[in-house]
């Protein structure tokens, strides 16, 4: 479903670009994203002081507790993970975000923006298997048995590739569910007030959409982490 009217689509159509921003446009909200995050970051980082401000004391408890949450299921091992996996979180929390602006599109609402923060979070996985474990990862893939083998590797194979698809899937449908619906209530009922109850809504879902994909996140790295059994 194409949206009545997005800002950069129609900035893009100025230049003469509007073929790829009518094509593309979970790429250019995906650097408008990306351009947001990295001004608000160095905009934080020259604020940060020793007496710190109230903000300054929100964002130290957010993401101290989103740390301490990893830790506590990762172990103490597992904390270098934090700025992959808390970055992740930001990413998807404020592109989710995003789309309760009108005129803006969540880029989270495109299965290949998904896909990539899948493939990012799944391929790393198994580089922190090979890691820590070295050849002896391959064991997570073998079963306790050797006799098992021929059943349980082909099984474990599904199983990983399906950790892509469920990533993908669930954070897409739930998003470009809500954008669907949004759609269709600003053209029925109005241009604001009639969809606000669904926005509301969308912003608890946009916040547990995030935090489903950091746990899985988590739990996958804790996963391969582990010695096989």
């Amino acid at each position: 479903m194409e949206h009545p009217y997005l800002f950069l689509v129609k900035l893009f159509e100025l230049i003469g670009l509007g073929h790829f921003a009518h094509a593309y446009p979970h790429i250019l909200y995906t650097w408008f994203v990306m351009g947001l995050l990295a001004f608000l970051g160095a905009l934080a980082a020259k604020s940060v002081s020793l007496i710190p401000t109230k903000s300054q004391n929100v964002f130290e408890v957010l993401i101290q507790g989103m740390e301490d949450f990893m830790v506590d299921m990762t172990g103490e091992e597992g904390r270098w993970l934090f700025p992959l996996v808390g970055t992740v979180f930001i990413y998807i929390a404020t592109s989710n975000l995003l789309g309760l602006i009108p005129g803006f599109f969540p880029p989270t609402a495109s299965i290949n923006t998904t896909l990539s923060c899948a493939l990012v979070v799944v391929v790393f996985t198994h580089v922190i298997g090979i890691k820590y474990h070295g050849v002896k990862y391959i064991k997570h893939f073998l079963g306790p048995i050797w006799w098992m083998v021929p059943i349980i590797f082909p099984i474990e194979i599904i199983g990983h590739l399906a950790r892509v698809l469920s990533l993908t899937y669930r954070l897409f449908g739930n998003m470009m569910g809500h954008e669907l619906v949004l759609g269709i209530l600003f053209a029925l009922a109005g241009m604001f007030f009639a969809p606000l109850p669904i926005m509301a809504l969308g912003i608890f879902v946009a916040l547990v959409q995030a935090f489903v994909f950091f746990l899985l996140s988590i739990m996958y790295f804790t996963g391969a982490m582990e010695h096989a059994h």
